[in-house]
């Protein structure tokens, strides 16, 4: 029930899109996952893609080579097989997405 509640709020706080002062995102990620720590991860090709996984503490990417920095100013966020298409850009479109990628199958 700890871990839950740490994580749920946690979640909130490293997605939130806000904008702290490079010093202080920098100096919390040395603990936990920060905002701009995170979203690296949201970005569109690897192998950013595949760090910065935590979501409370940032020691176990730490550990296990998964940690990893960027300009956050020039990450892309998305998935790189729905990038450019314009259809894609349409809400209604997208949330049609999984139904026609099970068609297809």
């Amino acid at each position: 029930m700890l871990y839950q509640t740490f994580s749920a709020a946690f979640s909130q706080f490293n997605h939130a899109n806000i904008n702290l002062p490079n010093w202080l995102d920098r100096s919390i990620s040395w603990l936990i996952v920060s905002p701009n720590m995170h979203k690296i991860h949201h970005h569109y090709q690897m192998p950013l893609t595949d760090t910065n996984y935590g979501n409370i503490f940032s020691i176990w990417d730490r550990m296990f080579g998964t940690f990893a920095t960027a300009h956050v100013k020039e990450l892309q966020y998305g998935l790189d097989t729905h990038m450019k298409a314009e259809e894609h850009s349409n809400i209604g479109n997208m949330l049609q997405i999984p139904f026609n990628l099970a068609k297809k199958q």
